[in-house]
């Protein structure tokens, strides 16, 4: 059975490649100027320097907006969204959160998402979309004033910046272990289909 769309299985390797490139060179920008009392090591920063992990943050940022976009386009009209992210209750989320917790959240059907993983997926749309407006707010804080100062001025949209990272970050790791704690999912993320056992 068809699990995965092509155009979902595409822009999801496509946004794990632009979103590796911009954390990974932001981590190379972060550095340039703090905002807490650490640093990233710079054998995980991309870009040697300031000037190049510029560079391949902005190649990163317009990947990941052009497919962003078609992710988008794709998953409103088609329903994709709706289907797959809708309903959602705080109650069903907990619920699933605690049973994946315990190790006894079943998910014997990859054609459904449970309440966490719809939670999770929401979680990133939304922690990606804070990530862009607060990064366009960082380029172009005086085109963009109106912007910025929802943020708190320059100041503010870079720490905003940084948390949405760090939830990206956070949710791409929980996503990456449970991945690997149900193996079965993954190369459905490659042809698309599940062979239900009979």
């Amino acid at each position: 059975m068809l699990i995965h769309p092509l155009v979902v299985r595409i822009t999801h390797w496509v946004n794990v490649l632009a979103v590796l490139i911009m954390i990974t060179s932001g981590w190379q920008i972060y550095n340039a100027s703090p905002l807490f009392g650490f640093e990233f090591p710079p054998q995980i920063t991309l870009g040697g320097w300031l000037a190049g992990a510029l560079q391949w943050h902005f190649a990163g940022m317009w990947l990941f907006a052009l497919n962003g976009l078609v992710y988008l386009v794709y998953g409103i009209a088609s329903g994709h969204f709706r289907r797959k992210l809708l309903p959602i209750s705080p109650r069903a989320v907990l619920h699933d959160v605690g049973e994946a917790l315990r190790g006894r959240l079943a998910h014997d059907d990859l054609s459904v998402y449970n309440a966490a993983q719809r939670a999770a997926y929401l979680a990133l749309i939304i922690a990606l979309a804070v990530m862009v407006l607060s990064g366009l707010a960082i380029w172009k804080p005086v085109q963009l004033y109106s912007l910025a100062a929802l943020m708190g001025d320059y100041e503010g949209a870079r720490y905003l910046h940084f948390f949405a990272m760090a939830a990206v970050a956070f949710i791409v790791l929980v996503h990456v272990l449970m991945v690997l704690l149900v193996p079965r999912t993954f190369p459905t993320m490659f042809t698309g289909r599940f062979r239900r056992a009979s």
